[in-house]
Order: structure tokens, then C-alpha cells, then sequence
């Protein structure tokens, strides 16, 4: 008896540091799973926002969800951005960085990486949006203007799927990758940036956002959390 009470006390230890292990591996959790702490919405239309389940549920008008919170004072500049997300029949969302908050209306700061599986706007999950744009267009939809075009069959997410969407900024460069796969690397030239019609939409530093698209999109994130880098 004695044997097997220090095996298991062993192994509860390992365990225990194993955990901790993983936890110490530079990333930062920026949802808790429980409530929208650190998160501020934008004024219009707040109630797009809710916690269920400990899932981010981002539902109803248009509206932006905006990281306020303490890790790092706020303010990203290079960072590694990990989400879990799904997506639902014809629904938008996007995900935001190097923007700040703002009341109302599309951010007017930072990039916009898209989130789309199968919503009418052929700028798919996994785009850089209006800048390096992972394309899928229908039968009767026109190439869209601006912007590189990589074009596929079908996006890199599934409705009704959780997929890893990973998103990071090493100086002028911006990885962009879907369930382990690189959809977009792209260096901001000087002077950028390359977007018409987007002015600030440039590298600098930041904060995150969450964006509620239209009240007919429903998508669901979880597991936010972020590592700084040098």
C-alpha cells in the first residue's frame, strides 16, 4: 500500500508539473472562459457579445469586441495570436490586431484577418483582408479589386468545425496560418500600406478585436491567448 500511495503521488506530481510545464510556455491566456474581463465592446450593438459555456458566442449586429485587458498593458506589436474558432452556415466574423478601440463603425486601425467559411464574400478564413485575400468565388461572383488574390476551391475552415487559427507578427512580416497551414505570409513594404482604401492599415502596435459582422452570423472562439515576442 505504501508503494502504490507514493507511485501515485508520483505521478500526481509529474502531472502537476507537467501542467505547469505547459502553462509556462510563453503563452498568455486573454479570455477566461467565464466572462467578457478585459474585453470591451464597442457601443453599438454590445449584446453581440455573450459568454456561453465558456465559448465566446459573437452573434448580432454589427459590432467590435476589444481586448482592454492588463496582459501587457494592452499593446501588442510582435506577438503570436492563437484562437479556436467555428464558424456557422453564411456567417462573417474577423479578427483584429494592431487597432485600438473606437465607438462605432469597421475598425479604422490595424489588420483584419478574416473569418468565413462559407458567407457570400469570397474572402475566406485565413485572408489578410483587402490584402493578401485566400479567394473562393461562386458561380456568378467577379474577382473583387485590391489586394493579391490566392484562390481556392473551398476555404480552410468548415462550418460547424473548430479550427486553430494562428496569427503572428514578427516585425514587418504577418503569418497567417489555419489548422497548421500557412495561408498568408506577407511583409509590409515602406511605406504601407498596400490596401487601397485602408489607410490605417499598417503595422505599429496594438490591440486585438473581435468583429460581430451582421445579425445573420453566428461564430463561436474559445482558447484566446497570446505569446509576446522580442
Amino acid at each position: 500500500m505504501k508503494t502504490s500511495f507514493l507511485t501515485l503521488a508520483a505521478a500526481l506530481w509529474l502531472g502537476g508539473s507537467a501542467s505547469v510545464a505547459m502553462a509556462d510556455d510563453g503563452f498568455v491566456p486573454l479570455f477566461n472562459g467565464k466572462d467578457l474581463t478585459g474585453w470591451t465592446a464597442s457601443k453599438e450593438n454590445p449584446e453581440s457579445f455573450s459568454v456561453k459555456q465558456g465559448v465566446l458566442v459573437v452573434k448580432g449586429g454589427k459590432s467590435h469586441l476589444f481586448y482592454t485587458g492588463d496582459v501587457n498593458g494592452g499593446k501588442f506589436k510582435n506577438f503570436e495570436l492563437k484562437l479556436r474558432i467555428m464558424t456557422t452556415p453564411h456567417s462573417n466574423s474577423g479578427v483584429y490586431f494592431h487597432t485600438k478601440y473606437q465607438e462605432e463603425g469597421w475598425p479604422d486601425n490595424g489588420y483584419e484577418c478574416q473569418v468565413n467559411s462559407t458567407h457570400k464574400d469570397p474572402k475566406k478564413t485565413g485572408s489578410l483582408y483587402g490584402v493578401v485575400n485566400i479567394l473562393v468565388l461562386g458561380p456568378d461572383q467577379q474577382e473583387p479589386k485590391g489586394g493579391e488574390h490566392i484562390k481556392r476551391d473551398k476555404a480552410p475552415s468548415t462550418d460547424g468545425q473548430w479550427f486553430d487559427y494562428d496569427i503572428t507578427v514578427k516585425d514587418k512580416k504577418i503569418t497567417i496560418k489555419v489548422n497548421g497551414e500557412t495561408t498568408v505570409e506577407y511583409t509590409e513594404p515602406e511605406g504601407g500600406p498596400a490596401a487601397a482604401g485602408f489607410a490605417g492599415r499598417k503595422l505599429g502596435e496594438g490591440t486585438f478585436a473581435i468583429q460581430a459582422h451582421d445579425p445573420d452570423s453566428e461564430t463561436h472562439y474559445k482558447d484566446i491567448q497570446v505569446k509576446v515576442l522580442d
